[in-house]
């Protein structure tokens, strides 16, 4: 009897987990369910705009994460816009991420948009970007942004930058002489010897570090670029991963990648934080004159943003520190690499360049403020080197807060806009011949090309932050190379085309570029 008992028992267990599971599986494809319709309905306008293929559930999460692993998410981006048209959606799981690749749609969007409040940084990208390091200007919005923006602007401004030559002179001076001790036909990745270039004149400019790679800095560490700049590519390519969808607590998983992630910041930390301690120190006493510290570091950006803003603590200028470093650096060093490249494709642009360049230089036995306004065909290089290789390409997106319109469609609260600054360059109804390396087209004085969007520093109030000393960097560093040597890609057009992307794009193989002496 007690068998038969018990046999009913486990027989009504099994049964009861039976249903349990049955249940379970129904509850949990039923919540699905309904987060799908809801999402289908909330999202019913997108249906109408172009898409990639998806997979179930996940969308288009596959094809983004193989991109951004791979470093190739830019190449996608352009790609599905060469696919797709100038205006296609993408899903990251069930969030849609609309793609913008006309140039003047981009600029209304990012200026309209953000005026009136419709459109602001998207939360996931700024969680990312303060997920680097701590709180930075580029992960805030509204009040948050604005006092850190205040702050900065002014050291940043046309006015200021332009104190600097000097410095900038310098450390192009240095890259000019490295070049001359290489001896002819050797080989020379540039795109590290721009590296170094852009990451000593911001040091110098923010942190008051000397360009001279032969002087030191009593304040605080020696820059060593090479290790600066590694764990700098560390976090930058995490911020990447993150801004695709990989989750912030996978920080703290035994991971390769969290390791060298936890490393990387660590070791930035503590190669920031002397000289910050030491500009804080000097706040909190109302000193200027510290005696142990240099005019260099005295008169640096740091100094005078903490001593002028208060809301400024050791954590928030680390941080702050961190993101000027990445920004001042990769941008300009790759755009110059990209600019050496295409001159060494295009003769007949090199040679007018060097015309130029030299008619300045007569008049003053060298480049100086006096003679850089003269230097407009190099600024068109430049800005012709950013429509082909916007490094930025991908790197930001905003998300609407209300249901606004773009180009007649009805972009949902929620919905992510992005753009692909690679397919916008090459928009052949606002560029002609966009595949040409025609520098003249932002000099033209006719009513169709006076207005041409040079979109590659943003627009609006959010535009970059230094947008003069990269143009001012840029100029100086080229009119010195075309001055002094010829040269020619050892890879050919294919450093062009080869391009990865940590957080920003650069070329795979750094540029290998063979220099000859001017005769």
């Amino acid at each position: 009897m007690f068998q038969s008992i018990t046999s009913q028992i486990n027989g009504s267990s099994s049964l009861l987990s039976y249903l349990g599971i049955v249940l379970g599986v129904t509850s949990i494809a039923s919540v699905l369910s309904w987060r799908w319709w809801k999402g289908k309905e909330t999202y019913k306008s997108l249906q109408s705009l172009p898409s990639p293929p998806q997979y179930w559930v996940l969308g288009n999460l596959p094809q983004i994460l193989a991109a951004v692993k791979q470093k190739k998410l830019f190449q996608q981006f352009f790609d599905w816009s060469q696919q797709l048209g100038p205006m296609y959606v993408i899903w990251n799981g069930r969030t849609p991420i609309v793609i913008l690749s006309k140039p003047k749609v981009i600029e209304d969007t990012i200026i309209n948009g953000m005026k009136d409040g419709s459109l602001i940084r998207s939360k996931q990208l700024r969680q990312a970007w303060n997920d680097i390091s701590g709180s930075i200007m580029l992960g805030e919005t509204a009040t948050e942004w604005q006092w850190r923006r205040q702050a900065w602007n002014p050291e940043f401004s046309s006015s200021n930058i332009s104190k600097y030559l000097e410095i900038i002179s310098q450390a192009c001076e240095q890259v000019i002489e490295t070049l001359k001790q290489v001896a002819s036909p050797k080989e020379v990745e540039v795109d590290p010897l721009f590296v170094e270039l852009t990451m000593r004149v911001i040091s110098s400019f923010v942190l008051g570090i000397p360009v001279d790679r032969n002087s030191t800095s009593q304040e605080g560490h020696p820059l060593e670029v090479s290790k600066v700049y590694e764990a700098m590519s560390i976090v930058g390519y995490r911020f990447l991963r993150q801004a695709t969808g990989e989750k912030r607590w996978m920080k703290y998983l035994p991971t390769q990648n969290s390791r060298d992630y936890w490393a990387a910041r660590r070791y930035l930390t503590e190669f920031l934080t002397p000289r910050v301690d030491l500009a804080l120190q000097m706040r909190e006493q109302n000193q200027t004159d510290f005696p142990q510290v240099s005019s260099l570091f005295r008169e640096s950006m740091l100094v005078k943003v903490a001593a002028k803003e208060p809301k400024y603590d050791r954590e928030t200028l680390i941080s702050e520190s961190i993101e000027l470093l990445i920004a001042g650096t990769d941008t300009t060093a790759h755009t110059l690499s990209f600019a050496l490249g295409e001159l060494s494709l295009n003769q007949r642009v090199f040679q007018q360049a060097r015309d130029i360049v030299d008619q300045a230089w007569e008049k003053q036995s060298g480049i100086n403020l006096k003679n850089l306004k003269e230097l407009a065909y190099i600024r068109a290089i430049i800005k012709e080197t950013l429509r082909l290789y916007s490094v930025a390409s991908g790197s930001t997106s905003l998300e609407a807060q209300r249901d606004t319109l773009i180009e007649g469609t009805v972009i949902p609260r929620g919905t992510r806009v992005s753009w692909s600054m690679l397919a916008a360059g090459r928009d052949p109804e606002v560029y002609a011949n966009p595949e040409e390396f025609l520098p003249e087209r932002w000099l033209d004085k006719n009513k169709e090309t006076s207005s041409l969007p040079m979109i590659d520093f943003g627009s609006g109030s959010h535009r970059c932050l230094g947008e003069h000393l990269s143009m001012l960097e840029g100029t100086m560093m080229l009119a010195l190379l075309v001055r002094h040597f010829d040269w020619e890609l050892v890879n050919g057009r294919s450093s062009l085309e080869q391009l990865q992307q940590n957080l920003l794009i650069y070329p795979s193989d750094r540029m290998p570029v063979r220099f000859r002496g001017r005769n």
